[in-house]
């Protein structure tokens, strides 16, 4: 969830709603930045400010991931300046992983930025955590998996995320995770169920997009809601929201949700 776009509310209902954790990666914020200096300003916010909102409000363990998100990868020197500076963020408390990296136009930049990130999580063994772009996402999906293979990364630590109906087959070709992100117009709670219902639970994560636009940092309590409701049995709908996240980022030195 990207709650540094909510409100402190937001916060309080999340944890009424039974969200008792969350990981919020860092993601592009509505612009483009201009200036290196500005992802690192936002990675110390997402990293001490909102770990402390989070538990002030509403007592939620919240986590982070810090990376350099595809689209302001088509910055060249900026990029270059933040990758630089990355791995000092990696180190710190409350960082369980790198992300989201992945692709957006599919450009050569995005490219470079993603295997360069892709090795500086390797070299850490750091949970990592993929966007696939949302304009010719098969393909795009397809690349991503050919570059994770390329730079022989370990499949277990990536989730890729941003999934739909249309990349399923191939992002479970790999021995990654695989990610929904309930979003309007993207993918809803019904379609990714029935998708769940088809494919298994093995490995399957489901997120709440929350960002500036129309979005629920309630999607992943709503979709519990919505199994449960369609008969699921209680142990494979706590499988997906709760034991495959723990699993995945119970990979990072750093991430010591206990219940």
């Amino acid at each position: 969830m990207h709650m540094v776009s909510r409100s402190t509310s937001d916060y309080e209902r999340a944890r009424l709603a039974g969200v008792e954790c969350c990981v919020e990666p860092a993601f592009w914020s509505g612009t483009d930045k201009q200036h290196a200096a500005s992802f690192f300003d936002y990675f110390e916010q997402i990293i001490e400010f909102e770990t402390d909102r989070a538990e002030r409000a509403a007592g939620i363990d919240h986590y982070v991931t810090v990376g350099l998100e595809p689209k302001e990868a088509n910055y060249p020197e900026m990029a270059e300046a933040v990758m630089d500076g990355l791995p000092d963020y990696l180190d710190r408390e409350h960082v369980v992983g790198l992300g989201e990296i992945g692709l957006d136009q599919g450009t050569e930049a995005e490219e470079y930025a993603f295997r360069r990130q892709l090795r500086m999580a390797e070299e850490r063994e750091l949970p990592v955590i993929i966007h696939t772009p949302h304009t010719q996402k098969p393909e795009g999906t397809e690349r991503l998996v050919e570059m994770i293979r390329e730079e022989d990364v370990t499949e277990e630590r990536i989730v890729i995320d941003h999934n739909t109906e249309n990349t399923v087959d191939i992002s479970l070709g790999t021995d990654c995770w695989l990610g929904f992100t309930l979003y309007p117009g993207k993918i809803d709670a019904e379609t990714t169920i029935d998708v769940l219902e088809e494919y298994g639970t093995d490995k399957m994560l489901l997120n709440s997009a929350a960002d500036w636009d129309p979005s629920d940092p309630l999607a992943v309590p709503k979709a519990r809601d919505k199994m449960l409701d369609r008969g699921w049995d209680r142990d494979e709908v706590r499988k997906v929201v709760y034991d495959n996240p723990r699993e995945f980022f119970g990979q990072s030195p750093n991430f010591h949700y206990e219940v």
